[in-house]
């Protein structure tokens, strides 16, 4: 190695030494800071010729501005002055400029709406008044994002850049990225055959910035759209004439309402993209619509087959649960859980949804709603709205999984004799001995005591109290009602039958008798007929002039005790 080798990096080092030392350390801290508010370019545009003085590109909003005054105006050549055609060769810049601008002007008019709260009329593009919950609150822009187009399966972000060239002062025009894309999305977005055929007062401005055709057009597109809903639903439910409650086990019935929708959304999703191409007000409405209506037809379609498939597979009815035997307690735990898991596969369906449509669809920015989401506020008003519908899924969750109530135990809830019959994601839908149906939100039943006669063991025993006068000798009824429960056949051991003198005051005596009952569902009606029968044992003792009933006299009538 040779020693002029081993200077020449010592000389290097010598001179970028001397060049930091020569440059003043607050002119290194302006170029950086310049660096930072716009991009550095050698040339913007010069194919285009000279700037004309009647547009205005020193902030985002007079840019954007001055680029619709041109463009309504038709001088296209003007308008492609808002645009940094940095990627396109100066020999050709004068000819594909006017071109791309009339693609950028579609692309306003189709897909882009506007924030013009957002585009500060100051050249930095600084938002001074911004909290801490802007990110860019009092910061300096040299980039400004649009909007986010969709362009085939991917998102294409639409920016304006603040350009600063040689010897010239920094601008804000449409980014070199965007331009790129705009022949691509001029021809996406283009007006369809259809739209070109029209005559041209169909297509001059109406009302709210929509041209006629638009105002005519909605909801000619919507009557369709309900039309071919109707048509799929009759063809559908053509001899069939039932409904989910009536036929659960239906793979038609099943598939009926999601396949409509379907039907229904795919027919607005055609219409909109191939026979109209709506402009940006009408289709940030509906393509959100769309993809929701197409994403919940889907998840629909889901629950439904997995339902008709589950109801095949197990057996959810009250009545035939509730039924003792063996295997029933085994059959009720399973419903029971099954119940459960359908609940939380429905609640995991709905979140995966939610994700798909704000992932693709962009709903918060497509319904101008941005600022709110992210302030937070619109969280805060579901959170408020649904707190209780939140409680509820949680607290019928619960239940199905400590199996507290399982579907067809039967339960003594608020004094009423009834059996479970649906336990689902807001309320508990209870039916009662009598036929009717009480339905109690989850939370309630949650926060309330309540027997339940099928928990464990089935055996049950029933209370039948009986006010008797103080001479009754309760011997004779204690021989009957012994007679009486071996014609039911009922138990016969010492912890399952008795007669009791429970109670006693001034009134009379209670005497209890025990009614032992291995079918709950059945225990209340022979305890009801015991007591019937003891009953009229006593009125035939009372009439052989020996006392067993109290005796008052009738202004004592509503201070006696009511009998159990």
């Amino acid at each position: 190695m040779t020693r002029a080798t081993l200077r020449a990096p010592s000389l290097l080092s010598l001179l970028l030494f001397w060049c930091l030392a020569v440059i003043p350390p607050g002119a290194q801290a302006e170029e950086a800071a310049a660096s930072e508010e716009w991009y550095q370019v050698d040339a913007l545009n010069r194919g285009l010729g000279t700037t004309p003085d009647k547009i205005d590109r020193t902030t985002p909003r007079s840019a954007l501005e001055s680029f619709i005054i041109q463009a309504n105006n038709g001088d296209w050549l003007a308008a492609a002055h808002m645009l940094d055609l940095s990627d396109i060769d100066e020999m050709e810049q004068r000819t594909r400029g006017p071109e791309l601008a009339r693609d950028f002007k579609t692309l306003l008019d189709r897909k882009i709406i506007i924030d013009w709260y957002a585009l500060y009329d100051r050249p930095d593009g600084m938002n001074e008044r911004g909290g801490a919950e802007t990110p860019m609150a009092g910061k300096p822009r040299r980039s400004i994002l649009l909007w986010y187009v969709d362009l085939g399966d991917r998102p294409v972000p639409i920016r304006i850049n603040r350009i600063k060239p040689k010897n010239s002062e920094p601008v804000w025009v449409v980014s070199r990225q965007t331009v790129d894309n705009l022949p691509a999305l001029g021809d996406a977005f283009a007006p369809s055959a259809l739209e070109k055929a029209l005559p041209t007062v169909l297509r001059q401005e109406a009302i709210w910035g929509l041209q006629w055709w638009e105002a005519i057009g909605l909801p000619l597109a919507i009557a369709i759209t309900a039309l071919m809903g109707w048509v799929t639903k009759k063809i559908l439910s053509r001899g069939m004439h039932r409904d989910r409650r009536a036929a659960p086990g239906s793979f038609l019935v099943a598939i009926r309402g999601p396949v409509t929708l379907l039907v229904m959304t795919a027919t607005m999703g055609l219409i909109s993209n191939k026979l109209f191409i709506f402009s940006g007000r009408i289709d940030t409405i509906l393509s959100p619509l769309t993809v929701f209506g197409i994403v919940a037809a889907v998840l629909w379609l889901i629950v439904n087959i997995a339902d008709v498939i589950i109801e095949r597979l197990v057996s959810f009815d009250g009545g035939e649960l509730s039924a003792i035997g063996e295997g029933q307690e085994l059959r009720r735990a399973m419903a029971t859980r099954v119940s459960a898991l359908r609940r939380g596969g429905i609640v995991l369906i709905a979140m995966v949804g939610v994700g798909i449509v704000l992932n693709e669809a962009s709903v918060m920015q497509s319904l101008g709603i941005s600022l709110l989401a992210s302030a937070g506020t619109i969280g805060l008003l579901l959170a408020f709205a649904a707190r209780n519908i939140l409680s509820n899924i949680l607290a019928s969750l619960q239940i199905s999984m400590n199996q507290s109530a399982r579907i067809g135990d039967k339960i003594l809830f608020r004094d009423y004799i009834c059996s479970v019959e649906r336990i689902n994601f807001t309320y508990v839908q209870l039916r009662i001995w009598t036929g009717k149906r009480l339905v109690v939100p989850v939370v309630d039943f949650v926060a309330e005591p309540f027997e339940n006669w099928t928990m464990q063991e089935h055996f049950t025993l029933f209370e039948v109290i009986l006010r008797l006068d103080h001479r009754t000798d309760v011997t004779p009824l204690r021989e009957y009602y012994h007679r009486l429960l071996d014609e039911y056949g009922l138990r016969d051991d010492p912890d399952s039958r008795g007669v009791y003198v429970s109670n006693h005051d001034i009134w009379g005596q209670e005497v209890l008798f025990l009614v032992p009952s291995d079918d709950p569902n059945t225990g209340l009606v022979t305890a009801n007929e015991v007591r019937e029968a003891l009953l009229a044992k006593a009125r035939e003792i009372d009439c052989d002039a020996r006392p067993v009933f109290p005796r008052h006299a009738p202004m004592d009538a509503d201070a006696v005790p009511a009998q159990s």
